[in-house]
């Protein structure tokens, strides 16, 4: 059985711009890149333990329109927290859709009739 050698692969120095886009653009470059950003994933995520599962839960990319003022208010509340605004909204969401279920009123298919998701302050 035949062992693969990894030979280390570092970014040279380059004569000009044009030289740099084909040596990223070429194999050596997009090998650089894959081995970096393979690195990064390695590491240890930070925080939360609910925004490291979400990360891991297959994703699908939607448009939501919402007001605003709840637009600025998640992006202030999100500043506070130290977090982004998406990872913000994405974890309301995901708290709204796993509450336990109460009375069902119709129009309601979350379930959701608890008070507000964040507290204020």
């Amino acid at each position: 059985m035949e062992t693969h050698k990894t030979r280390k692969i570092s970014v040279p120095s380059f004569k000009s711009e044009k030289d740099e886009a084909t040596w990223w653009s070429g194999v050596e470059g997009r090998a650089f890149l894959k081995r970096q950003s393979s690195a990064r994933s390695a590491a240890k995520p930070g925080g939360s333990k609910l925004v490291a599962k979400l990360a891991r839960v297959g994703s699908v990319q939607i448009a939501l329109r919402l007001p605003a003022p709840d637009l600025a208010r998640a992006r202030t509340i999100a500043k506070h927290k130290g977090i982004g605004c998406q990872t913000l909204l994405k974890m309301l969401v995901h708290e709204g859709c796993s509450a336990p279920k109460t009375n069902e009123s119709p129009g309601r298919t979350c379930g959701y009739v608890a008070g507000p998701l964040i507290q204020s302050g």
